[in-house]
C-alpha cells in the first residue's frame, strides 16, 4: 500500500470499500478455463445461462469458487463484508491451485437443463453410481444417439431424475459392443456427495 498522497481518513475508507467487495468477475484465463469445462456438457447452450428472459445473470468468483446469480442478488451481496459472506447464488465449481476448474454437483440442475448428451442408468445400478462408482455397460439403460467418446454427459435414472454427471469412456456405437463389466462412462459427480462430501461443497 502507498498512502503518500492520501490522508489517513481516505486510506481507511479505501480499506473499508475493499472489505465489503465480496466477489469479483473472472479474469480472462479463469473465464476460458471455466467455459471450456462447462461447454463440454452444454455446448453452445452455455449462452442460455446468461441470456435469460427473467433478468440479467452473471458469474462471479469468491474464495476460488464460481457462483452463478442474478445481478439483483449480486447488488444485495455487495453490501455484505467479504469475511461474512459464505456464498450467494449457485456454486458451479472451484478452481484448483493449479488453475484448473472442477465442476461441483451443486450445478447439476443447470447443467441438466441444457445438456446435449445424456446417459440413463438401470435401477439396479443407481446405488453404485451414487457411491461414486463409474457407469458400467451392465448398468447402462440408455445413451443419447451419436454421443462421442470423452463427451460430458448428465447421468439420469430411468425416471429422468438427474443423478450426476461424467464423461463417456466410449462412443454410443462402441458401448453397444462393450463387455458387461466395461466402463461406459467415467464418474465425476453425483448427488450422493451432499452426504459424503458435505464439508467440501460448502
Amino acid at each position: 500500500w502507498c498512502f503518500r498522497h492520501s490522508t489517513l481518513g481516505d486510506a481507511v475508507n479505501r480499506v473499508r470499500r475493499l472489505a465489503v467487495t465480496p466477489m469479483r468477475p473472472l479474469t480472462e484465463d479463469e473465464m476460458k478455463a471455466f467455459f471450456e469445462k462447462l461447454t463440454k456438457f452444454v455446448g453452445e447452450n452455455v449462452r442460455l445461462l446468461l441470456d435469460r428472459p427473467d433478468g440479467d445473470w452473471c458469474f462471479r468468483l469468491h474464495n476460488d469458487r464460481v457462483f452463478y446469480m442474478s445481478v439483483a442478488s449480486l447488488k444485495i451481496a455487495s453490501s455484505i463484508p467479504r469475511d461474512n459472506l459464505v456464498c450467494v447464488g449457485t456454486c458451479f465449481g472451484k478452481f484448483t491451485k493449479a488453475g484448473k476448474f472442477r465442476l461441483h454437483i451443486t450445478c447439476l440442475d443447470h447443467i441438466a437443463k441444457f445438456a446435449k448428451y445424456k446417459v440413463w442408468l438401470k435401477p439396479t445400478s443407481e446405488q453404485s453410481y451414487l457411491y461414486g462408482n463409474h457407469v458400467l455397460k451392465a448398468g447402462l439403460g440408455r445413451i443419447t444417439e451419436d454421443t462421442p467418446q470423452y463427451q460430458g454427459v448428465v447421468v439420469y435414472n430411468m425416471a429422468d431424475v438427474p443423478l450426476g454427471f461424467g464423461v463417456t469412456a466410449h462412443s454410443t456405437a462402441e458401448c453397444r459392443k462393450l463387455e458387461p463389466t466395461g466402463i461406459a462412462a467415467f464418474h465425476q459427480a453425483d448427488i450422493g456427495e451432499y452426504l459424503r462430501g458435505e464439508a467440501e461443497l460448502c
